[in-house]
């Protein structure tokens, strides 16, 4: 394959906008104990035995530094009415938790209220991933709450489910 010079990072972009993901808002209490979040949609489980998800964070957000020496953190998987809290979180400083429903959770986290799931973790480890940092967590706790349609990012906007049908299976809500 070509060097990185030979990738426009603009198509590259454009390219990677195919693929539909969820959004999540990441969220810590950093150590001045001050409560950080930020909105990803690079998110995804990577083991079952250990239990462990993957996101990463660019290597200019403003929380990296805080996020990188976190004791724990949450992923909040949000639901389609929860736009609002996606676009919040995805602005650089501010006050990003005025009238934000929400408890704390593994070593303060916050659990943003309303979400479809809530992963705590515990760090696990933290790789080089080019312009932006992997964050691997290990899940100590989890809940979810699935009968609320999830908000989905497609093509830089966000989307709706064409059907919100679930399978009959899964149980209504689930904690552990």
């Amino acid at each position: 394959m070509g060097a990185t010079a030979d990738v426009d990072p603009r198509a590259f972009r454009q390219a990677l906008g195919q693929f539909a993901t969820g959004v999540a808002v990441i969220t810590a209490e950093a150590a001045d104990g001050q409560a950080i979040g930020l909105t990803m949609s690079s998110f995804n489980s990577v083991s079952v035995d250990p239990p462990l998800i993957l996101f990463s964070i660019d290597r200019k957000a403003f929380s990296l530094k805080a996020m990188t020496e976190a004791k724990g953190y949450a992923v909040n998987i949000l639901g389609r009415d929860q736009e609002h809290l996606s676009n919040k979180f995805a602005r650089a400083l501010g006050d990003k938790w005025a009238a934000v429903e929400h408890t704390l959770g593994h070593e303060a986290a916050p659990l943003i209220a309303g979400a479809l799931a809530h992963f705590e973790c515990a760090p696990y480890a933290q790789y080089d991933g080019g312009d932006h940092v992997i964050f691997v967590g290990r899940v100590v706790k989890f809940s979810a709450y699935p009968a609320n349609e999830p908000l989905v990012f497609f093509r830089r906007a966000y989307r709706s489910l064409a059907s919100t049908e679930r399978s009959p299976e899964w149980p209504l809500p689930m904690h552990y």
